[in-house]
């Protein structure tokens, strides 16, 4: 049952933590061990733990307030604490706080082995619990629904950039709602009482751009016969989110640069300038990064945005959330028109999970609601899926059965370059070890730097 789990170790006693390191090794689980409380947080991000086993003096931070930091978190793993000061107060104090147990030193390690068990079964059979209820109760956070590691770590981090003030870069397929990053970000903020203004760059012609960000004076132009304060100044206080970013004309670039900078703005045909306190939060499906060395977008307004980067996960890369989405859908469409379907089947769940879903969450909820609409009776089966569902990916099914080079390939596709094949593979990689860069540098024999930079450089 608990197989597959991660576990950070946090002891100063590095004979112990070796120990424990190699006793938890042997049972299967995937270790890692810091010897302070600041060192475990640096990389929990990263290393994403099931469960962080601590003593409860350590250098620095200790273990309760290590725990405390830990309870912060959207999903936070399980906790066992470990001391050589093992008082019943101090065991009470580490059970309030949160712990999920208890021991003391000297530690016998068949009982040690043991109790890990015990808190890894329990903890999977809560979150089993807990997803049921996601999944019967609606969204969890802000309107995104999620259990899988890399929405609890997409969670955790907009909670994080949210008590910042600076600009936000929100990356992401199509699809994949950005827009719901971008609200949650406001909601969790100090901002969340103040105006939020969202706006797409794409569905503005660029005449109008100026105008409808930083507002216009009376008769600035022909058929503006009255002023307008523009979003900038309707956002006041508030967050202003603006989607395609990366279709924002260079003309326009840089006043945005210098409303960011400066917290100026000065309508068109205006002679003065007004101060305006906004939070920008961006997003744009494009790469950014290139698009400023083709010279399609301004570099400092580039870097002025990357202080705060959040990348939104693909369907694809979710795992156990794709099921319940689906089953969520269903449920929220049958409701709304009235239709009988309340399940999946087998065979539909199947093609469900094999699809690739390029169109992200967006995609699904289309195909959900088609399904409901075409379902007669209460089991949503595969013939009512849109047919590029039902038949399934057919490159996904190369990519399990073919051999290795030939499965990179697509139809009439041209040979890739060694570059292009590194960057498959490193993918494929990550993806085997769940995102886990440590593990995922070890499999490919370079160090951590290295992988770093292939990442950077695709």
């Amino acid at each position: 049952m608990s197989q597959g789990a991660r576990i950070l170790v946090v002891e100063d006693d590095r004979t112990l933590a070796e120990l424990l390191v190699e006793e938890l090794e042997a049972e299967g689980w995937s270790v890692d061990a810091q010897q302070t409380a600041e060192q475990a947080l640096e990389i929990i991000d990263e290393f994403e733990p099931d469960l962080v086993v601590s003593d409860l003096q350590l250098p620095g931070m200790d273990g309760l307030a290590l725990l405390g930091r830990l309870r912060e978190r959207h999903a936070p793993p399980a906790v066992l604490m470990i001391s050589a000061y093992g008082t019943v107060e101090r065991a009470v104090s580490a059970l309030q706080a949160g712990a999920d147990n208890f021991l003391t030193k000297p530690l016998d390690m068949d009982h040690f082995v043991l109790s890990v068990q015990r808190v890894i079964a329990n903890r999977r059979l809560h979150e089993e619990v807990q997803r049921f209820r996601e999944l019967l109760e609606g969204p969890s956070f802000h309107g995104m629904q999620g259990s899988s590691r890399v929405m609890r770590v997409l969670f955790d981090r907009i909670r994080q950039v949210a008590r910042a003030d600076g600009p936000v870069l929100v990356g992401g397929e199509s699809g994949t709602g950005k827009d719901l990053v971008a609200r949650a970000i406001h909601a969790e903020s100090p901002r969340a009482d103040e105006p939020f203004l969202a706006v797409n760059c794409a569905g503005i012609p660029a005449e109008l751009m100026e105008s409808e960000f930083f507002g216009h004076a009376e008769g600035a132009f022909s058929g503006a016969d009255r002023a307008r304060k523009g979003l900038f100044r309707e956002a006041q206080g508030g967050t202003l989110f603006l989607d395609e970013i990366g279709e924002m004309p260079m003309s326009l670039q840089a006043k945005m640069l210098r409303a960011l900078q400066d917290g100026q703005v000065r309508p068109v045909g205006a002679e003065r300038e007004h101060h305006v306190d906004v939070r920008l939060v961006a997003a744009t499906n494009q790469d950014l990064h290139e698009r400023v060395r083709n010279g399609q977008f301004r570099e400092d307004l580039y870097f002025r945005l990357e202080a705060f980067q959040l990348e939104v996960p693909p369907l694809r890369d979710r795992g156990e959330d794709l099921e319940m989405l689906a089953m969520q859908f269903v449920g929220r469409f049958a409701a709304a028109r009235q239709r009988p379907a309340r399940s999946l089947s087998n065979e539909a769940l199947v093609a469900i999970r094999e699809y690739a879903w390029p169109g992200n969450v967006r995609e699904l909820s289309n195909a959900m609601e088609r399904a409901v609409t075409f379902c007669e009776g209460e089991q949503v089966e595969a013939a009512h899926l849109p047919d590029r569902v039902r038949q399934g990916d057919r490159r996904a099914e190369r990519m399990a059965s073919a051999d290795p080079l030939e499965a990179m390939l697509d139809e009439g596709e041209m040979l890739p370059t060694m570059e292009e094949l590194r960057r498959r593979y490193v993918r494929h990689v990550l993806e085997k070890v769940d995102g886990n860069k440590r593990r995922a540098a070890a499999l490919l024999g370079v160090g951590r730097r290295t992988l770093y930079r292939w990442l950077d450089e695709d």
